[in-house]
């Protein structure tokens, strides 16, 4: 274990995190961890090590919601842990369990260059912090990292200076029972049959009901519960973006309900008199205050069903229990229905309309982003696994209605670009025998273009699709709408396909769409990683920015 005969401290914390059944961990090191990364690796854990620690922390948390477990992420400390802060705030708002194994500064030394009060920075955040400064009791201070993040579904960072990791253990031999041991077994909560009751008869008396699901129903399974009810009711199903694909084979399904919604979806929502949400927290963004769906009354089925989220008033209607079991428990209520929203012209239509008619001018040597989302639709294996970035670009990137929700991956709930190939290293080292595709913007893919880096040296399997405009989409489409100045939003297109080569991936670009099918058969014969680049025009503006900010909004004095 070390040179000498007993054994550090930095080698009993590794042991507390091996015990606590860590395989992998996505780390930059630094003084004040590298000893401790050290000991990982040789203990059997698999470390991706990456050029920046928030992208530590952002990989860390798209394995974690990958695996269902605890991601872990290790940075130094000082300026190791003041990069965590633009993740940390998602990963609490998306309730995604983390440790952060973080070095503070040494406690001998009276004053160090990099030393700094970490724990007001992260709990500013949301997230919890620790200190971690007598030795005997690090291990148990552990264990309960990992109890509270799992039990609290948000982040932890432990800070123990490093001067005291490189001491001799004079602590107990034996380690504390693990997290994972202690953990209660909570069986599904089922509804109670007064509230069951009183929901039937709301549904009972729509006309046309739509059944929306977030993650909290794919966690439940109550996606075959979901399109039973829906059935039964007669009425139409739809999900929240990360939910997105629940119901990808369902003929009635109108695809994602909020800002990504499609013309047909819009329709179909403003007709609604019902909406049954289902294991979602009815965000704004998907449309919980009901802005969508003006005419329809909320009935909230969640464990911790809300009245109120995000500053609107979102339910009036409730029933708390497990997503899956108070649907199914709601649809045995309901009597049979004798009239029905549903047609097979409203299939056909569902099926047959494009998510987005807008016409706009497409300069020469310029391509639509939604033909080529339709080519890749067409041309990339169902079973790829698919992570969808954030930016302007990313509503185009949702509209690719055969993918399975398994096979899907977002996170937003922070609102920064710049995640995406942090998200697609963490969703590769959770699927290893997978390939990966990751739809990117530029903006957002060169804020962290040195990880192709990382990607190349751990031999991730990655593909980058990145939809070139060429600019911030979104600042540009907002200034044109106010007639406002371009400038800082207008960048010129990077030419990615030499970034990618330069590090020694793959990288093209791609100018003709009927190539797609040629190009995904060499890309899965090879395998690897590979960045194509796909040069759009930037005239294009997706319907979410459209709608919140049509040209003209503004006036001019």
């Amino acid at each position: 274990m070390t040179n000498d005969a007993k054994p550090r401290v930095y080698d009993i914390l590794a042991r507390s995190f091996i015990q606590e059944g860590v395989s992998t961990c996505f780390a930059l090191l630094g003084d004040a961890n590298m000893n401790w990364g050290a000991r990982m690796a040789q203990q059997g854990c698999r470390m991706v090590y990456v050029r920046h620690e928030h992208c530590a922390l952002a990989a860390a948390m798209a394995y974690a919601r990958k695996t269902s477990e605890v991601g872990v992420a290790t940075v130094t400390c000082g300026p190791g842990v003041t990069q965590l802060i633009t993740a940390l705030p998602a990963a609490v708002r998306a309730h995604v369990p983390l440790v952060v194994f973080a070095g503070e500064a040494p406690l001998r030394m009276g004053w160090y260059n990099q030393g700094i009060d970490q724990a007001p920075l992260i709990t500013a955040t949301g997230a919890a912090y620790h200190y971690l400064h007598l030795p005997e009791r690090m291990p148990v201070a552990i264990r309960d990292a990992f109890l509270q993040a799992r039990r609290e579904r948000r982040p932890v960072v432990i800070g123990i200076p490093f001067d005291l990791q490189d001491r001799p253990w004079d602590g107990p031999e034996n380690l504390p029972t693990p997290s994972s041991q202690l953990l209660p077994r909570l069986s599904p909560i089922p509804p109670h049959p007064d509230d069951v009751a009183k929901a039937a008869q709301l549904v009972a008396s729509a006309e046309h009901v739509v059944v929306f699901a977030g993650l909290g129903a794919v966690e439940a399974k109550a996606g075959p519960a979901c399109r039973a009810l829906a059935a039964k009711t007669g009425g139409l199903l739809t999900t929240t973006l990360p939910a997105r694909g629940l119901f990808h084979d369902d003929l009635y399904c109108i695809g994602i309900s909020g800002s990504f919604s499609t013309e047909v979806g819009l329709e179909y929502l403003a007709q609604a008199d019902l909406v049954i949400a289902v294991g979602g927290s009815l965000a704004f963004h998907a449309g919980g205050g009901g802005q969508l769906w003006r005419k329809a009354k909320t009935l909230h089925i969640d464990i911790d069903p809300v009245a109120v989220s995000q500053g609107q008033e979102v339910a009036r209607h409730h029933l708390r229990a497990d997503a899956r079991l108070g649907v199914e428990a709601l649809t045995a209520a309901l009597p049979a229905r004798s009239t029905t929203w549903r047609t097979e012209a409203m299939a056909a239509r569902i099926r047959d309309s494009k998510p987005d008619s807008h016409v706009f001018e497409i300069e020469p040597g310029k391509l639509d982003p939604r033909n080529v989302i339709e080519g890749l639709e067409s041309a990339l294996p169902a079973d790829w696994e698919l992570v969808n970035s954030s930016g302007h670009c990313s509503w185009f990137f949702a509209q690719m209605p055969s993918r399975p929700n398994e096979r899907f991956f977002t996170l937003r709930e922070f609102g920064a670009i710049g995640n995406g190939i942090s998200f697609a290293m963490g969703v590769a080292a959770a699927r290893p025998d997978r390939t990966v595709v990751l739809f990117d913007g530029d903006g957002s893919l060169i804020m962290h273009v040195q990880e192709l880096e990382t990607i190349k040296r751990h031999r991730l399997n990655i593909l980058i699709i990145v939809m070139n405009d060429g600019a911030y989409g979104s600042e540009v489409h907002k200034f044109r709408s106010e007639g406002m100045p371009e400038d800082g939003s207008v960048f010129g297109y990077v030419d990615f396909a030499a970034i990618a080569r330069g590090v020694g991936i793959d990288g093209k670009t791609v100018t003709r769409l009927e190539d797609l099918p040629t190009l995904v058969a060499e890309f899965a014969a090879r395998g690897g990683a590979a960045v194509w680049d796909f040069h759009v025009s930037d005239k294009v503006v997706s319907p979410t920015i459209r709608r919140a900010h049509p040209p003209g909004k503004h006036k001019k004095a």
